[in-house]
């Protein structure tokens, strides 16, 4: 299985995504990884692999890459050597079976629209992530694929995720929540009031509007929300960890009878913060392209980078995209 790493996508690239993709083919022995990127850069990188590794990490030369701060329509439509996108057109061509990237968002998302191009059926694509909660994963879409949304967006974006839990993670009828800033039905601006309409007339399993607050408890396997909120969610989310994870540390340090009793509690905390951890989660597909994009984390290392990889040969292994483009072609029907 053949997957396109944008090697030069990222805080910490091209040092980390190769590193990632050694780490990935290490790992997976029938995964073959082709870097794209500035092969000067890259070259180095990769002598620390062994020769049968090495056999499967491919260099593919990019003069150009996008950054962070460039307008992403535009860098797509004119840097058309750029690493992220031949690694699309990699997956466009059937050359490569999906593609990886830890770049510019934006830019990931016109590439995927422009250069992959869509499902049928599908309006605008969304960033599935899935998010842990007390007793599940919870998937929460979109979290800034599409900043705006009309209501058959956010319907399109819950159909798109009900078959993502099914078929990718294998929930058998996963239960859709409508981020709102109240549970009841009256609650929401008209976008949601709309979308609610769409949703409580559908084969979903819709269980009504969610709060913020129910999402880390578990409140539905799919929540749905615009992209706008669903990032701003999800930062808040990140940052929030983090915080705790540093308060927590930093207490220990001031203090000399927490630290004994941590030493009990330490591998409790190891699993927790493993559970919430974005490097253990992978990557985000991009859900409603024709072909496995996974976005990661701009700040990846290698070892999320690697797990973007694991996502990208799941998602390609069990047939991620046909199952939405079918499934969509029968009117969004379940099995």
């Amino acid at each position: 299985m053949l997957l396109a790493l944008d090697a030069m996508g990222g805080d910490h690239a091209p040092l980390e995504t190769c590193s990632g993709a050694i780490l990935a083919c290490e790992i997976f022995p029938e995964l073959e990884v082709a870097l794209v990127g500035d092969k000067r850069a890259i070259e180095p990188l990769l002598e620390s692999a062994s020769a049968e590794v090495r056999g499967r990490v491919h260099m593919i030369h990019a003069e150009e890459r996008i950054t962070m701060d460039e307008p992403p329509a535009v860098a797509i439509r004119q840097k058309r050597h750029s690493s992220l996108r031949i690694a699309m057109q990699m997956v466009r061509s059937g050359e490569a079976l999906g593609c990886v990237s830890a770049g510019s968002t934006g830019a990931i998302v016109a590439g995927g629209v422009l250069v992959v191009g869509r499902i049928p059926g599908i309006d605008r694509p969304g960033l599935g992530v899935p998010l842990p909660a007390v007793n599940r994963i919870s998937m929460l879409i979109d979290i800034g694929a599409t900043v705006r949304c009309k209501p058959v967006n956010l319907y399109q974006f819950a159909l798109m995720g009900d078959i993502y839990m099914r078929k990718i993670i294998g929930i058998q009828s996963p239960s859709i929540g409508l981020l709102s800033n109240g549970q009841e039905q009256v609650k929401g601006d008209e976008l949601i009031l709309e979308a609610h309409e769409l949703f409580r007339k559908s084969s979903l399993n819709f269980i009504g509007n969610v709060e913020g607050g129910g999402i880390p408890f578990g409140a539905a396997d799919v929540v749905v929300c615009e992209g706008l909120t669903g990032n701003i969610l999800l930062k808040f989310i990140e940052g929030t960890g983090e915080a705790i994870y540093s308060l927590v540390r930093e207490e220990l340090n001031q203090r000399f009878l927490p630290k004994v009793g941590m030493i009990f509690m330490l591998p409790m905390l190891k699993d927790l913060w493993a559970r919430f951890n974005y490097e253990n989660l992978g990557g985000t597909p991009l859900l409603g392209v024709n072909g496995a994009v996974i976005k990661a984390h701009g700040r990846s290392r290698a070892k999320a980078i690697c797990g973007a990889l694991r996502v990208a040969r799941d998602f390609v292994s069990r047939n991620g995209v046909q199952s939405i483009a079918e499934e969509l072609s029968e009117g969004g029907t379940r099995e």
